[in-house]
């Protein structure tokens, strides 16, 4: 594991590592993400489509991995970029190294770059393209990088979500559901699923291209809307979806989910300049001036000056200002930017699961 490698971002920055995982060359959009732990939730995460995550924390692998902290049935993000990889990992859960893990998954990674240095180039720069290579010059990467497409002209959405609809079983085969909810899967994660079930609901994941008329044909008390990749200007037939649902049940949305309830309202949206990714990012409900530590992955924001009269701001980031939680004011319709279901972050939020469903029982 001592085979060198480079990470060259589009601006011509390149930085000096070592191969780990697969030894193949991957390119994406490179962000970092500020989370001490929870590095399997990151690499398993859809909203990581298309991109090359690079953990601002400098020492990753010394848990290793295991079977329960999966938030999707594979490995979603391009490559993984870190300071240092732990190669004796302690955990009474672990399974395997993060190496394997990578490995065996065909997912490139480099250690031993200065992970500091990246994440102030993109934060003053912007996130960018990048390439991880094993074999190619600087120069070469560059080239080829040159030659691919722009991440947010990619319909990932569609790339990470369910082929067929499925149930998510709840936590105890006895126990009788109630309530039925649907959720729209963009790019979601497993941990909304298991939060709902364990609040005694029967959850079906469907795909995010399922027609609104076969949604309801379902029979959902409740209509939940994921989170996922990429850029909410490229899902137009989800916004039409979300159209015709709206005055139909009652509807949360999370991170793209929110995105989506918006643009269904009329309401814009922009790319941040570096993005929300981690778990301490401070926001502040308006309706009681409490602050929430969250968890967050996103790289678009709403913009509330496109906002109509319907829906109205409930939440916004301390960092930036931005926009972090909508509702609707006459509907049962909200939505957050942030993560409620966490994985990894703070539990803090998982309230809103409750808020979804008392609304879900209200409409019932």
């Amino acid at each position: 594991m001592t085979k060198k490698a480079i990470l060259v971002l589009e601006d011509g920055s390149v930085y000096q590592g070592y191969s780990f995982g697969a030894e193949y060359d991957t390119d994406g959009e490179v962000v970092f993400n500020t989370s001490m732990t929870g590095y399997q939730e990151m690499l398993t995460d859809p909203s990581y489509a298309g991109q090359i995550v690079v953990p601002t924390y400098p020492l990753i692998g010394n848990y290793g991995t295991n079977e329960q902290d999966f938030e999707s049935n594979k490995i979603q993000v391009r490559g993984f970029v870190v300071r240092e990889e732990c190669l004796g990992p302690n955990h009474y859960l672990n399974t395997k190294t993060l190496h394997q893990y990578l490995a065996e998954s065909g997912i490139p990674g480099i250690y031993g770059v200065d992970t500091r240095a990246i994440t102030r180039k993109l934060r003053s720069a912007g996130v960018m393209r990048g390439i991880i290579s094993g074999d190619k010059t600087p120069e070469q990467a560059l080239d080829r990088l040159k030659n691919l497409p722009d991440y947010g002209s990619i319909d990932f959405a569609r790339q990470v979500t369910t082929d067929v609809p499925y149930q998510w079983p709840p936590d105890r085969a006895d126990a009788a559901s109630l309530y039925n909810i649907v959720v729209l899967d963009c790019g979601l994660k497993y941990n909304i699923l298991r939060l709902l079930s364990r609040r005694g609901c029967s959850v079906t994941a469907v795909p995010c291209t399922m027609p609104a008329r076969e949604i309801l044909a379902l029979k959902p008390d409740g209509i939940l809307l994921s989170p996922g990749p990429g850029d909410p200007e490229l899902l137009d037939y989800i916004v039409a979806t979300i159209k015709q649902l709206i005055d139909k049940k009652p509807m949360m949305g999370i991170c793209l989910g929110n995105q989506l309830i918006a643009r269904a309202f009329g309401g814009k949206t922009f790319k941040l300049k570096f993005g929300h990714r981690g778990g301490n990012h401070p926001v502040r409900d308006l309706s009681n001036g409490h602050v929430h530590i969250t968890a967050q992955n996103h790289g678009y924001a709403v913009d509330p000056d496109t906002l109509g009269n319907e829906l109205e701001v409930t939440h916004i980031n301390l960092n930036d200002g931005t926009v972090e939680g909508l509702r609707h004011k006459e509907l049962p319709i909200f939505c957050i930017q942030y993560h409620s279901e966490a994985s990894p972050g703070p539990l803090d939020n998982t309230y809103l699961f409750e808020q979804f469903l008392g609304m879900v029982r209200g409409n019932k």
